[in-house]
């Protein structure tokens, strides 16, 4: 199977838009596949719109894909989202990769935008149907809990057919709605291990509809920083990254260290049936993410199979 990795970014770490379409050229430049924006639309910190950073990549980049990771469904319009990706992709010719969640349940957009989080499992199902409806050129109809559309359509259609639906979260409604909508599954920061039963468990739910997902349509991320093994900086950046997942185990998640860790935590998800990776370089200002982003194309791609 074909193995991809990509860089992710959540909060903007760039000192200004210059440095940010720097970094951008650079990975356009190497062997990067693909720019993920992690999505948050209220926020205390500099953090890019994710649909506007979707289309500005569009246009600057000619070679690179790019995706959401993961767009907050729940937060948005179906009708408008989809006609957004269509445009996108259709002036990208074909680079977008669309990917969706409800939204955590602990965000503050919740609350602070009065959106209810109630129910919205059936609210992703439905704004789902239109969405893939809406792909495929069809005039809606639908007569939902949450939406009601009367001839919706729009044009032009996505160059890519099918549109690529990539969906997240690894719970059974989750696991249930990706074998029943998805293209594609987007992981989170699972283990190797939690990756692969979960993988499985979506392909059980696809069959169940009568579908099949590409086995290379499974994707997986974690963050890493290429720099001498072991040391008070690795422990003291494991910290600082507890400290932003409120205390939570993810150590999984954080590889530090020399570039053959971030290879060997590569192939461990690639074992559990991951081709498609979206790494988060861990640094500080522009110089750090710029050197974790060539260490990663220098020594890390060339080095996988």
């Amino acid at each position: 199977m074909s193995v991809r990795i990509g860089l992710g970014l959540a909060n903007f770490q760039f000192s200004d838009a210059n440095a940010f379409w720097r970094w951008v050229d650079l990975c356009e430049a190497g062997d990067i596949d693909s720019i993920w924006q992690s999505d948050s639309i209220v926020s205390t910190e500099p953090f890019l719109e994710c649909m506007s950073v979707m289309a500005a990549l569009a246009g600057a980049t000619s070679r690179l894909k790019f995706g959401m990771s993961v767009l907050a469904l729940g937060l948005r319009d179906p009708f408008m989202i989809a006609r957004q990706c269509a445009t996108i992709d259709y002036l990208s010719n074909g680079r977008l990769l669309p990917a969706f969640g409800i939204g955590a349940l602990a965000m503050p957009d919740w609350n602070i935008l009065g959106i209810p989080s109630e129910g919205q499992g059936a609210r992703m199902d439905e704004a789902l149907e239109i969405i893939e409806r809406l792909w495929r050129g069809d005039l809606v109809d639908f007569e939902g809990r949450f939406f009601r559309y009367k001839g919706a359509s729009f044009l032009p259609l996505p160059v890519q057919v099918p549109m690529p639906l990539w969906l997240g979260g690894s719970s059974k409604a989750a696991i249930r709605r990706t074998g029943r909508f998805g293209t594609g599954w987007q992981a989170g920061l699972e283990s190797p291990d939690e990756v692969a039963a979960t993988i499985a468990s979506i392909h059980l739910a696809a069959e169940s509809c009568g579908r099949t997902i590409d086995p290379e349509h499974f994707s997986a991320g974690f963050f890493y920083r290429i720099a001498p093994s072991g040391g008070s900086e690795a422990e003291t950046y494991r910290a600082e990254m507890r400290k932003r997942f409120s205390g939570a185990d993810i150590d999984h998640a954080v590889v530090i260290g020399e570039a053959s860790r971030v290879v060997e935590r590569i192939n461990e998800f690639k074992a559990a049936g991951v081709t498609k990776f979206i790494l988060r370089p861990i640094g500080q200002g522009n110089n750090e993410i710029f050197a974790q982003t060539r260490h990663l194309i220098d020594k890390v791609i060339p080095h996988i199979e």
